[in-house]
């Protein structure tokens, strides 16, 4: 998306939620590898039914994003109710945001969620996590679905 200005985490959270993010702006990025209180803050961030039906929604429109107001209108949710959940997966690392003229549009972070599936799977089946990868996740990696 040419043109479009990306917001730093600490730009998001600072002004808008009054309190920093519950841990550094990229930390999957920096560590390549989580820790378990940052998996459950993705998983519980999950655990809300608006949550988890926006980040669905941002699941099928990746990697473009959705502005919020479009998300609102699909969800049937308020505005600052809708922001104060996006804020939760933002927050979370499982989605980012950006300014693109006056909207400000969302987007799934496909790092957060490959570091989130490979913490979940990462013992399974005596070392061999592929076999708990769902069928059309193995089919995205074939076509070569995100980054």
């Amino acid at each position: 998306m040419d043109g479009a200005t990306p917001i730093a985490r600490e730009e998001l959270s600072e002004p808008v939620f009054g309190r920093p993010g519950l841990f550094p702006p990229h930390y999957f990025e920096t560590s390549r590898n989580m820790e378990s209180n940052v998996a459950i803050s993705a998983l519980a961030a999950l655990a809300h039914d608006s949550r988890l039906k926006a980040f669905r929604l941002l699941v099928q429109a990746a990697p473009q994003g959705i502005p919020a107001g479009e998300i609102a209108a699909q969800l049937g949710v308020a505005p600052p109710t809708l922001s104060f959940h996006l804020a939760h997966l933002v927050r979370a690392g499982l989605i980012d945001s950006r300014r693109e003229g006056r909207s400000v549009l969302y987007a799934l972070r496909v790092e957060g969620i490959r570091e989130l599936v490979g913490f979940i799977t990462q013992d399974c089946c005596q070392g061999r996590p592929e076999l708990c990868a769902p069928e059309s996740a193995l089919e995205a990696d074939r076509e070569g679905c995100g980054p």
